[in-house]
């Protein structure tokens, strides 16, 4: 009898023959390579990091290019483990980002995870963040900082995603890019830089459109992003950064039944169409960093921001969700403002031979302000106002940090971050009893107010085994905050700030090895266990409406890998494995044992490139295979009872290919890639909706489609 694997099991034994052969394969060729990427989000300075005692990944610009039309991070991200990027193919709800279960909750935005570009955090101080401001384009690196160091970076730290953006170029470039591909999508790009001794310059706008896969999804954006670094005296550099988003157009499908997922993907929620939910959202940002050297080991760094964000966004609710005197309406108008600041003293000082101990101290400070209105959504029009209300939270934030060479072998890490975060309301929008109708219960005054603190530690042990192995153990605690969107609506959809959610305490464990197998070869291990107080979970979303609760305690554990390595002159290759145990751990919520939703527990990236530059002329090929595991959408699991299969997305296994070409003439570069993606033509789900509760859950993910992209680049001299 014929054996057949299981999706996962299938995923995981190719990626495991894809190992050996490249063992098998190492044994005739060694070449070195650059294993050892240069990170700053630990320690917040430059080092290797096969010497940062936490597990941290750095994807690259290489990396960046070949993923697609670098419009979305899960483009280039998919490849890190510990980390999900489940596109919904919804531009009005942006990625769902989460790292080890944090930030699967999320319906829109990133939640759980935060997000610092250049220095500047993409995220609120409520915990909040967008990845859609992000230009990928200009973006040199990103690097990925996951487990118990992460939380030195303060509420709503389950991990931390740093975007850092090209630093000019010696020699002044112009990049042309166009892309096209399967359902309208379309891309245009113009970057210049530009750099001498003293300044370095990085300017990069792009526009992007798309009709969408499913009626009623098109989308249109436009961004700009710049950089320019200015040394003021041989001990200090001033960086100014600019970003610009506009996102005039960006319809919402909704979610999809089991049935209506199964009929017709492509469809959208009637809904949908009758209240023409929709999302228009802009932002500006500029920020300053100022970085000093006070002395041959002290170094100070000094950052300012501030920024603006405004959102108008339909909600496909029906009229008798939203006409009670307690309802916000259907349509939510923001308008946002935020600023912060923080500076960080780093101090290096040297104890004895073979010993140093470095020392960083900081200030983080950071508010938002904003206005936020309901009205009804009258069929998509505008109607009677239904909230008015200003709110405001503030964040303030104090660490140390400090790292100890204990000789030539150990080192010893400890940290500690005091954080304070307030949440204000004021309610405008009041409404006596009966005014509105006879017997109506009426719109009290809403106001109030809600504040969380925390204070966490940190603390750290690694050992260099040997030249060629690493090994570390971390431990810390972490904490998150409500969002004020989700402190924003109490159950049932009444108005009013939710200040029953408590926030989230979690300690983290992680030990980890990180291993040089050979000059071109390298294998990160990470196993982690994470115990949660008062997770933060959904209670019920409703046409584009969520409402939040605690959960009482919930548990994940697992071990991530990651290799990388070349094994020939042409070949080399990539694997990525996460397995985790994500699961609710007492009964008081739901039955312990329970999946946590929205949680992958089983990820694999695998890829394998052949790039044979000399003999072709700057080809490249490559086949990339993705493993995402089910997902279930309900904290109860099971839905119906009667059928297991309907009480979650199940598992799929995609394949991808690409091919690159690149040429030379004079002072032009030419390159072309070529992607293939979803190349089976797998019919899944890209992402669930968590608790909906109209069963909604499912959000359809592309069928096989194509992207084509070409670059020019001259240098002008």
């Amino acid at each position: 009898m014929k054996q057949v694997l299981a999706p996962g099991r299938r995923f995981f034994t190719a990626s495991a023959l894809l190992l050996v052969a490249s063992f098998s394969a190492q044994a005739q060729s060694e070449l070195p390579v650059q294993l050892d990427p240069v990170v700053v989000s630990v320690e917040r300075s430059r080092q290797s990091s096969f010497d940062v005692p936490a597990a941290i990944s750095a994807v690259t610009r290489e990396v960046i290019e070949n993923g697609g039309m670098q419009v979305n991070l899960s483009e280039a991200l998919n490849r890190v483990p510990g980390l999900t990027l489940l596109n919904r193919q919804n531009y009005a709800q942006d990625l769902q980002l989460s790292i080890r279960g944090f930030g699967a909750r999320s319906t829109f935005g990133v939640r759980g995870v935060r997000l610092i570009v250049d220095g500047i955090p993409a995220t609120m101080p409520d915990g909040q963040g967008q990845s859609s401001n992000i230009s990928l384009s200009s973006a040199a690196r990103i690097e990925v900082l996951r487990g118990p160091l992460a939380q030195l970076y303060g509420n709503a730290a389950g991990g931390v995603v740093q975007v850092f953006t090209e630093a000019g170029a010696a020699t002044p470039t112009a990049d042309f890019s166009v892309a096209a591909g399967s359902f309208g999508q379309t891309r245009v790009g113009l970057k210049y830089a530009a750099g001498n001794a003293g300044d370095a310059v990085t300017l990069d706008a792009s526009q992007f459109q798309t009709d969408g896969y499913r009626d009623h999804s098109a989308a249109r954006r436009s961004l700009f992003n710049g950089k320019w670094e200015h040394e003021l005296s041989r001990d200090s550099r001033l960086s100014v950064v600019v970003n610009a988003f506009d996102q005039p157009l960006s319809q919402d499908p909704l979610g999809l039944t089991l049935q209506g997922f199964q009929a017709n993907p492509r469809q959208v929620t009637p809904i949908a169409l009758t209240m023409d939910s929709r999302k228009v959202v802009a932002q500006q940002q500029l920020g300053l960093l100022l970085e000093t050297r006070l002395a041959e080991a002290t170094r100070l760094s000094t950052r300012v921001y501030f920024g603006a964000r405004q959102l108008d966004n339909a909600l496909g609710l029906p009229s008798s969700a939203q006409t009670s005197d307690t309802s916000s309406g259907g349509m939510v108008k923001l308008d946002r403002h935020f600023a912060g600041a923080g500076a960080e003293l780093m101090q290096s000082l040297r104890l004895g031979q073979g010993q140093a101990l470095r020392l960083t101290a900081g200030i983080d400070l950071a508010r938002m302000d904003e206005a936020r209105q309901g009205f009804i959504n009258n069929n998509g029009v505008q109607g009677l106002p239904k909230r008015d209300e200003n709110n405001r939270v503030e964040n303030s934030d104090f660490f140390v940090q400090a790292a100890i060479d204990l000789g030539l072998d150990w080192i010893a890490t400890a940290g500690l971050r005091a954080s304070h975060v307030r949440f204000t309301n004021v309610d405008h929008f009041i409404v006596a009893p009966g005014l509105s109708a006879p017997g109506a219960p009426g719109n009290p005054d809403d106001s109030g107010g809600i504040a969380y603190s925390a204070t966490n530690p940190v603390l750290g042990l690694s050992w260099r085994a040997m030249p060629t192995l690493n090994l570390y153990a971390t431990a810390g605690h972490g904490f998150e905050t409500p969002t004020f969107a989700e402190l924003s609506y109490r159950p049932s959809g009444l108005t009013g700030m939710n200040t029953a959610l408590r926030a989230a305490h979690s300690r983290h464990a992680e030990l980890g090895a990180k291993w040089k197998l050979s000059p071109s070869q390298r294998l990160d291990a990470a196993w982690f266990d994470i115990s949660t107080e008062d997770e933060i979970v959904v209670d019920v979303n409703s046409g584009g409406r969520s409402s939040y609760k605690n959960a009482g305690r919930t548990k994940r554990a697992g071990l991530e890998l990651q290799y990388t390595g070349q094994f020939s002159q042409a070949w080399r290759a990539a694997l990525s494995l996460t397995a985790m145990r994500a699961r609710f751990a007492d009964s008081s919520f739901v039955p312990a044992g329970n999946h946590l939703p929205g949680v992958a527990e089983r990820s694999a990236f695998a890829e394998l490139v052949w790039a044979p530059r000399a003999a072709w002329g700057g080809f490249s090929a490559a086949l990339e295979l993705l493993h995402v595991d089910k997902l279930y959408f309900s904290d109860n699991n099971k839905i119906n009872p009667t059928d297991v299969a309907s009480s979650f997305a199940p598992a799929t296994d995609l394949l991808n290919l690409r091919a690159g070409f690149k040429q030379r003439q004079g002072p032009w570069t030419f390159t072309q890639l070529l992607r293939l993606d979803n190349a089976t033509d797998r019919h899944y789900a890209g992402s669930v909706i968590v608790n909906e509760s109209n069963k909604r859950f499912f959000e359809p993910a592309l069928p096989r489609n194509w992207m084509l992209a070409v670059n020019a680049r001259i240098e002008i001299r």
